[in-house]
């Protein structure tokens, strides 16, 4: 088994860190930088940083957040947020990004996951999957798209099926109904996309007891845990967090 890996997650908005609950109620979480180099020293595997209001907003990400943050941690950074097309990919590569992650714009253009796969290479290009329960769908999960804000019509799990396909390396799927509760991530949300794909699925929304990483390994078949509240409000380390999923038979990285 791979090590699991741990991923905190800076969403942006105004040049500061924030948290939400549901995408909406948003509260300020600090300064990126400050939380960046804090998080690699707490041993943090991985680093997304997503600029949540630029699709909503109809904007490019902002790039100086990425060169400020790039600049001051050498763990890999995903950065997601406002890109829509394979030039604006090269300009977050070029500002310091190790891998982009891409939502709206990979639904609204599925052709955009495979020509940024064979341009960058699948393993830097992670596809986020927002969704909220909807019995309509398949699976019972429907995808949503800009923010959360509009219904894509879509089944998440299917659209993640199609995503590897196209080329994706990594499956990001976030379940709004749990996004920011710290009421545990949704694990049968996880566990659906999973088991469709053989790609790493990122644990996402909802993290607030050290025993949701670890069920979000074994009942959601995650490789990598992203969190965001529990450690900007530091009421988790990180090295809290590896040192109980170690406990527990886990593979971490140290």
């Amino acid at each position: 088994m791979e090590s699991i890996r741990i991923m905190p997650c800076l969403d942006m908005k105004n040049g500061r860190v924030v948290k939400g609950v549901h995408f909406v109620d948003i509260k300020d979480a600090g300064d990126p930088v400050e939380n960046a180099v804090f998080y690699q020293e707490e041993g943090a595997d991985e680093l997304a940083m997503l600029d949540i209001a630029a699709t909503v907003e109809n904007r490019k990400t902002r790039l100086e957040w990425i060169k400020n943050v790039s600049s001051v941690i050498n763990i890999p950074l995903t950065v997601g947020g406002g890109i829509a097309s394979l030039e604006d990919m090269e300009f977050v590569f070029k500002a310091g990004a190790n891998k982009v992650s891409v939502n709206s714009a990979a639904v609204n253009n599925p052709e955009l996951i495979r020509l940024a796969a064979k341009a960058f290479g699948s393993a830097n290009i992670t596809v986020a999957i927002d969704a909220r329960r909807n019995k309509e769908m398949p699976s019972s999960f429907e995808l949503v798209i800009s923010g959360g804000a509009k219904p894509a019509g879509k089944d998440a799990v299917e659209w993640a099926k199609q995503c590897q396909a196209l080329g994706a390396g990594i499956i990001l799927p976030t379940s709004m109904d749990g996004d920011g509760t710290q009421a545990g991530y949704d694990l049968a949300f996880t566990r659906a996309i999973s088991d469709v794909v053989t790609l790493p699925v990122v644990a996402s929304g909802g993290a607030g007891k050290l025993e949701h990483f670890y069920e979000a390994v074994r009942q959601g078949g995650a490789q990598i845990l992203l969190a965001a509240s529990v450690f900007h409000y530091r009421i988790f380390r990180i090295g809290q967090v590896k040192e109980y999923l170690r406990e527990r038979g886990l593979t971490v990285r140290l």
